[in-house]
């Protein structure tokens, strides 16, 4: 049993899935990690199909690496991080190859290298074929658990970052249906994104955007809220006539990437196609939904191009359709696009330090500047292990005061009631088609549960945001302004800012300030 006040004065990782477990094993401090779930059982990581993005190849190089990053970025990708992250991607699979993940590699040695929607280069990294973040989760977990210093408390989940003269003094957790305090000078949020937020989504149930509601209940800056990438191609079986309604919340299974870089064709059910498949997955994303609100039938075609060996090249992929009567080899697959990742989040540097001091974040939780307004497939596991590195490389370097007493306040159990409200409201006004009214009524619906519900909270900054940005750009698309505009501005919100607008927008008749939360 976890001595837990052994643990006071320990930097606290919040999120157990690859920023967090690689925060945890590439720092030298001892540290705690917050496990909502058995370790890799909820983590977006452990559901990554495509690989890891990085220039090994013999024709790459990290700066045709980066500019791929930058083009898909729309605008809105810092330069300085691109190239540190993208220069890092070589190191950063050796590294994890050092760690135990068998890469998957060709008859003579070399790492078996794939395209991807959006690369100049095939540069994806895989591991199982389809099972590269389960692969990765496998070898990290397995270090963590054989690393001594590091402290895993399954079950617990961050509650509230505690702020005490102007830094972080200590968190509230839940385990177990009780109240943990944990007095620290440091922590790291690597909570993962807000995918769960939406009704067809690719994340795990626990993608609610937990870490960027404490994060900003503690005074941090959130960057780009509005740019969620949806996946173009998510498995969908209700589309078939005998197939039973999806279960739940559950995930929808993700037909990745990977499968149209093999040169799959997306289809009708004519047998046309409609779009370019490569293209970038907003463009793709948007074609895919036209052509369902068409009443059309959209399909995966991958006969052609696996040849007969599709549960080859794609094991997780097949026993997900084969459970649904679907025989890749035989039929196309049917898709629809959903909700897989945010690009937005809290603002770090390099380092990952946010606007609060003692506050880190990486992973998806943080928004580094490396996605933009849109991110190029695969790149997400690279950033998660590079910017995991970088925190733990200034936690290591950090001077850190000794914490003080945590108060054992009362927290709030997570806001369940309202969720699924919450989740209509958000899929309908922030969607991969987006206009004013809609998110305004959306904001405004979610505006007076903010104070006490996070989910609500995460979902009207995400509206307010959408509602400020009166353009068209990456992941973000409105039907009233679908032009991109010619100057680039990245939008930064606090809840301090935003909640003269909630205010506006919780009231009667909601006159909202003009322009307040893009600067």
């Amino acid at each position: 049993m976890t001595d837990l006040a052994a643990l006071a004065g320990r930097p606290v990782i919040a999120g157990a899935g690859l920023a967090g477990l690689a925060t945890a094993l590439l720092m030298d401090r001892p540290c705690v990690v917050l496990s909502p779930a058995p370790l890799a059982a909820d983590a977006a990581s452990t559901l990554a199909q495509g690989g890891i993005a990085a220039a090994i190849g013999p024709d790459d190089t990290p700066e045709l690496h980066a500019r791929d990053t930058l083009a898909a970025g729309a605008g809105l990708c810092d330069p300085v991080a691109v190239e540190a992250i993208t220069r890092a991607g070589p190191d950063a699979v050796a590294a994890l190859a050092g760690l135990g993940v068998a890469f998957d590699r060709r008859p003579d040695g070399r790492p078996d290298l794939h395209l991807e929607a959006a690369h100049s280069r095939p540069r994806i990294a895989h591991a199982n074929g389809d099972g590269t973040g389960a692969e990765i989760m496998r070898a990290l977990v397995a270090r963590v658990r054989a690393t001594p210093r590091i402290a895993v408390l399954e079950g617990a989940a961050l509650r509230r970052v505690v702020v005490a003269d102007g830094r972080v003094a200590g968190v509230l957790a839940t385990r177990a249906g009780q109240a943990v305090t944990i007095p620290t000078a440091a922590c790291v949020i690597a909570t993962g994104g807000v995918g769960a937020l939406f009704p067809t989504t690719t994340s795990p149930a626990g993608g609610l955007g937990s870490g960027l509601a404490c994060a900003a209940r503690a005074g941090a800056t959130l960057r780009d809220m509005e740019f969620v990438q949806f996946h173009p191609t998510a498995l969908d079986p209700s589309a078939l006539d005998s197939a039973a309604p999806h279960a739940g919340h559950a995930p929808r299974a993700l037909v990745s990437e990977a499968v149209r870089g093999a040169g799959a064709l997306l289809i009708d059910e004519t047998g046309a196609r409609f779009t370019d498949e490569l293209a970038p997955r907003d463009v793709v994303a948007r074609a895919i939904q036209a052509h369902l609100a068409a009443g059309h039938r959209v399909l995966l075609d991958a006969r052609a191009a696996t040849h007969g060996q599709f549960a080859r090249h794609f094991p997780g992929i097949a026993r997900a359709c084969l459970a649904h009567g679907i025989d890749p080899d035989r039929d196309p697959i049917p898709v629809r696009p959903a909700a897989h990742y945010h690009m937005g989040g809290i603002e770090t540097d390099l380092h990952g330090r946010t606007s609060v001091p003692g506050l880190w974040a990486c992973g998806e939780a943080a928004s580094t500047g490396l996605h933009g307004a849109n991110r190029l497939a695969s790149n997400s596991l690279l950033e998660a292990f590079v910017c995991g590195g970088f925190v733990a490389c200034d936690l290591d370097g950090a001077s850190l005061p000794l914490p003080g007493p945590v108060s054992a306040q009362d927290i709030a159990p997570p806001q369940a009631a309202h969720l699924a409200d919450v989740r209509a409201l958000v899929g309908r006004a922030a969607g991969i088609l987006r206009d004013a009214d809609g998110l305004r009524r959306a904001a405004r619906a979610l505006a007076p549960h903010v104070p006490h519900d996070d989910h609500a909270l995460v979902g009207a900054l995400l509206c307010l945001t959408a509602l400020e940005r009166h353009e068209s750009r990456g992941g973000h698309y409105r039907t009233d302004y679908p032009d991109t505009a010619p100057v680039t501005v990245t939008s930064r919100i606090t809840l301090a800012r935003a909640w003269p607008t909630l205010a506006a927008l919780a009231a009667p008749v909601a006159r909202l300030p003009s322009g307040a939360l893009i600067s």
